[in-house]
């Protein structure tokens, strides 16, 4: 009992112990999802700052390498030649640079002492007036430290023009002068940002620049909820900014959160694969606990009906043998003798039936006969018992051919069976009726007795393997718990099946057996 106890308390706990790890993992699983889908969020992020530093560093460097090639190609040039250096190289080396002005900022008068233009014209006068007059205070005229060559830079805008303005200040031994590269921005976006920012590093339809109001001055919107990064120009177009929308970054979100439906959903999945493993273990565990449960009380009951006919055989043997018992007593005996001996053998044939047929090895002989003489011989073997009882059994036959293809010796067994259930379970009855039917392509074999009846939650149990039903006192009745589980497999090895019914005229039990009415000639057919 002990063992039992620690057994059934086992599987809970197993099953316990599976469930919370089951909860642990999927929690585990989840909050990684998380931290994993923040890294590849954060990596993309990181991807794509880069990218907009890339590009804005990109024009950056174009622009000043632009500058320090005039530079070079400008000072300590003869005033009288300035400029004819730069003309003179082609305009790929210096493409955004306009015009270039050398200034003498040591004199009050800011005289121009020397200008050159790629395209001489009226807009280049127009822009030695805008710089005198409004850009000229925004310049920061301080000299540059010796050796030092980096321009500085001055982006604005007059009205919807947009200026950009390279200058250098260095003492000369003339004095301070000041050099001016005018750079033609229209040029710079129509020509060097599509050229910078194309073709490389993806599709232009993923990069604009947009100016301090947020206008776009290059490039297309970029699209609404993706992951946009931008960066402004550090020293050139410095009122500008660059946008950068990565392509991967727009998928992210969907392909996040469908990855993460998919990890939970195979966590799920899993976990329901475990528990529903774990469930069916413990079903078949509990059912296979009960089967060894009865089938040990089955073994007990056995060798208790074993037990009580061969101790009256045996008692009634040796007071006959001895010649103690009466003469008038002797003819009782052995008819103790002789019923203690039916019972007995009617139990090894059910033994022996039921093992031949839960080895699988259950196949019945079908021959044609007469199904009526199969159930009054059967009938006819139970009266005896019934007559000492008190109990009539009344046999009902219907008129016409009752031939059908049948195993007589089981038909006979199912029919024993159920009438010594009756007189177990009902010995009160005046009487147990047996009824022979033809319903359509059935025959149906009826034992009805006066007994206490079946409750409705065991009608179906009663079939199975080693049960035994209730007394009214509410104990189990003594037998094998075989007799109406075999009745059920030759009802099924006829095509037909059994089962029970509240009696039609009182109060007992109706037990109905249905066997397929077969007339075909094929005797000797099997059935399993």
């Amino acid at each position: 009992m002990a063992r039992t106890r620690e057994r059934s308390l086992l599987l809970p706990t197993v099953l316990g112990i599976v469930v919370l790890a089951l909860v642990v993992l999927g929690t585990v699983l989840y909050r990684s999802s998380f931290e994993l889908d923040h890294l590849r969020e954060r990596s993309v992020v990181e991807a794509t700052l880069s990218v907009a530093n890339e590009k804005a560093d990109r024009l950056e460097k174009s622009i000043i390498e632009q500058d320090n090639a005039l530079v070079d190609l400008t000072f300590g040039e003869n005033i009288e030649r300035f400029g004819q250096r730069w003309l003179s190289v082609p305009v790929s080396q210096t493409p955004s640079v306009r015009a270039a002005l050398l200034i003498d900022v040591g004199l009050p008068s800011h005289e121009v002492l020397a200008f050159a233009s790629r395209a001489p014209g009226p807009d280049d006068d127009a822009f030695r007036r805008l710089l005198f007059g409004q850009f000229w205070s925004k310049l920061d005229l301080a000299p540059a430290a010796p050796g030092a060559t980096g321009l500085k830079h001055l982006h604005t805008s007059v009205g919807e023009s947009n200026y950009l303005i390279s200058y250098l200040v260095r003492a000369t031994s003339q004095g301070l002068e000041l050099l001016v590269l005018w750079h033609d921005v229209p040029r710079i976006v129509h020509d060097l940002f599509p050229r910078l920012y194309s073709g490389e590093a993806g599709p232009p339809s993923r990069v604009n620049v947009v100016d301090a109001h947020g206008r776009i001055v290059y490039g297309p919107p970029l699209g609404h909820g993706a992951l946009t990064l931008g960066r402004q120009f550090a020293t050139t177009l410095y009122k500008w900014r660059v946008n950068v929308s990565m392509s991967a970054a727009e998928t992210l979100a969907s392909e996040v959160e469908q990855r993460r439906i998919l990890e939970m959903a195979l966590v799920g999945a899993s976990s329901v694969v475990v528990l529903v493993g774990l469930l069916v273990s413990a079903v078949a565990a509990f059912r296979e606990r009960k089967l060894a449960e009865l089938k040990s009380e089955f073994v007990a009951n056995v060798s208790h009906e074993l037990k009580t006919p061969l101790s009256l055989v045996r008692m009634f043997s040796e007071m006959l043998l001895s010649g103690r018992a009466p003469a008038d007593k002797q003819k009782q005996y052995l008819e103790i003798i002789v019923t203690e001996s039916e019972r007995l053998t009617a139990l090894i044939d059910n033994v022996l039936d039921f093992a031949r047929v839960d080895r699988g090895e259950g196949s019945f002989a079908l021959a044609p006969a007469p199904l009526a003489e199969t159930l009054a011989r059967a009938v006819d073997i139970c009266r005896p018992r019934a007559e000492r009882q008190g109990v009539a059994l009344e046999l009902s036959l219907p008129e016409g051919s009752t031939d059908t293809l049948v195993d007589e010796r089981a038909v006979e067994i199912a029919v024993i069976n159920l009438v010594d259930n009756a007189l177990k379970y009902a010995p009160r009855s005046q009487a147990v009726r047996i009824a022979l039917l033809r319903e359509g392509r059935y025959f149906s074999i009826a034992v009805e007795d006066d007994g206490p009846g079946i409750p409705v939650g065991q009608r179906k149990r009663i079939f199975e393997r080693f049960v035994r039903g209730v007394q009214e006192a509410g104990q189990a009745q003594r037998g094998s718990g075989i007799g109406l589980s075999l009745v059920a497999q030759i009802a099924q090895a006829h095509g037909g099946r059994a089962w029970v019914e509240e009696a039609k005229w009182a109060r007992g039990a109706r037990f109905v057996m249905t066997l397929r009415a077969t007339t075909a000639p094929d005797s000797g057919r099997s059935a399993s």
